[in-house]
């Protein structure tokens, strides 16, 4: 019997299913994520008597919880290339002081004040990766005296106090999508965009699955496919019904549309494109990525620029749904920020970790807070419960490393991505190159 035979007979069931969204690499632990958000969410809808699936609930979750998960975005690459970033809340918090008094105090129009924001956005982040990837000091450093830093520009600038913001600006943080068409007892726009994502996600698996013929690399079944299709296209048009269907004057947030267009920005960045591919190869084996001619300074430098510019967007994002900026903006972020990384699946080290589990790990915690909260919990029980999921879900790993086998983290995410690595390594001269020859990094100053 061939070996080709023999995987024909073990394929079936489980295993195909397991297929649906890892292309065979998917395990236990993937599943175990989805699944306990969903658990998770039906627990909840049953001990509040339905409440958390209730539209207006619904939309409070999206708008209280967007900034962490863009800030999740950013810190999973900061994560994967080996790194953490300390600063966000501060650097959300002070962006957020400077858009509000340069719209209050200097008159500048909302929209070229979104601009400014960014630009000290980026600002900030060049600094900060300019410590990391060009002097050495490790990003954990760093980015602790950006924390005390620009905690106290917010204060000093704002002097303490709370600064409004102008109705236009609002709509970035508290609008929803309009209105139009016909009375259907639902909001349109709404119905509209459930239906594109709904057509978008048959159309990618069809796309997939050619180029998987086309490539010929394994695919899953066909009856996968199609129960991947149905069950995703089946969530995404319950979703929009029920945020569809909230009282008038509400629909899908807009600060949601502006979270779903990085979502798909970044998963294509760090899945389809060579600069993706060295994020993961600097975190992996930042050896081996040298040797292969990966540009580990530009890598350290961009990712730490890019959270800084994802904290300022965060940042601007909040003040504009609680229609001020104040002092006490941003406290905290990272932590929730960071948690949704890790319980979303990224390995301590780095190298692994993924856009969509981070989100994934990000409403596990937002569900988490909504639900006990719904549920009359304290705030300082709430904050028990979300350390022990986050404990419980790093230990997981940690103990699979330590009885031996690879990490359940590490056999989900590409596994293969330092293998190949370190088989481009081996190609390369056995001594590592020097001045010309090989660009010096920060990690080989920190390590």
């Amino acid at each position: 019997m061939t070996t080709q035979t023999a995987e024909k007979k073990k394929s079936g069931g489980i295993r195909d299913l397991g297929m649906m969204f890892g292309g065979g690499q998917s395990t236990g632990r993937q599943f175990g994520i989805l699944g306990a958000l969903v658990v998770i969410i039906l627990l909840f809808e049953i001990l509040t008597g339905g409440k958390t699936l209730e539209p207006v609930n619904l939309i409070n979750l999206v708008n209280q919880n967007v900034y962490v998960l863009i800030l999740a975005i950013g810190m999973v690459m900061v994560i994967i290339a080996g790194h953490i970033d300390l600063s966000v809340g501060s650097v959300a918090a002070l962006v957020g002081i400077i858009v509000a008094k340069s719209m209050t105090d200097w008159n500048v129009p909302w929209p070229l004040a979104i601009v400014l924001g960014l630009l000290v956005g980026v600002v900030i982040g060049a600094w900060q990766g300019w410590w990391v990837a060009y002097v050495g000091v490790p990003a954990f450093i760093v980015t602790l005296a950006g924390m005390l830093i620009f905690r106290g520009l917010n204060q000093l600038i704002g002097n303490a106090n709370t600064i409004p913001v102008p109705d236009g600006f609002t709509y970035i943080g508290g609008g929803f999508l309009p209105e139009w068409g016909p009375n259907t007892g639902f909001n349109n726009s709404t119905l509209l965009l459930g239906l594109i994502i709904a057509v978008v996600i048959a159309l990618a698996e069809v796309r997939t699955r050619r180029k998987q013929t086309k490539m010929g690399s394994e695919k899953a079944p066909l009856w996968v496919s199609v129960f991947k299709v149905v069950i995703l296209d089946a969530v995404v048009v319950y979703a929009a019904v029920l945020f569809g269907s909230g009282r008038v004057g509400t629909s899908f947030p807009v600060a949601g549309v502006i979270l779903g267009v990085l979502i798909i920005l970044y998963s294509f960045i760090t899945r389809n494109t060579i600069f993706g591919r060295h994020i993961y190869a600097v975190g992996g084996n930042w050896h081996a990525a040298e040797l292969s001619g990966v540009k580990i300074r530009r890598i350290n430098f961009f990712v730490m620029m890019n959270m800084s510019v994802l904290a300022a967007l965060a940042g601007m994002i909040a003040v504009a749904r609680s229609v001020s900026s104040g002092p006490q903006d941003g406290l905290g972020w990272e932590l929730d920020a960071i948690a949704a990384v890790f319980i979303g699946g990224a390995a301590v080290s780095g190298g692994i970790g993924t856009v969509a589990g981070s989100i994934i790990g990000g409403l596990v915690i937002a569900v988490l807070n909504n639900g006990l909260q719904l549920l009359g919990v304290t705030s300082d029980k709430v904050q028990i419960i979300k350390g022990l999921v986050l404990l419980i879900a790093v230990g997981i790993d940690v103990y699979s490393k330590r009885r031996g086998g690879p990490s359940l983290i590490g056999r989900m995410f590409n596994r293969d991505r330092t293998q190949r690595i370190d088989a481009a390594a081996q190609e390369q001269p056995a001594v590592v190159p020097t001045g010309d020859q090989a660009e010096d990094t920060s990690r080989s100053l920190t390590k």
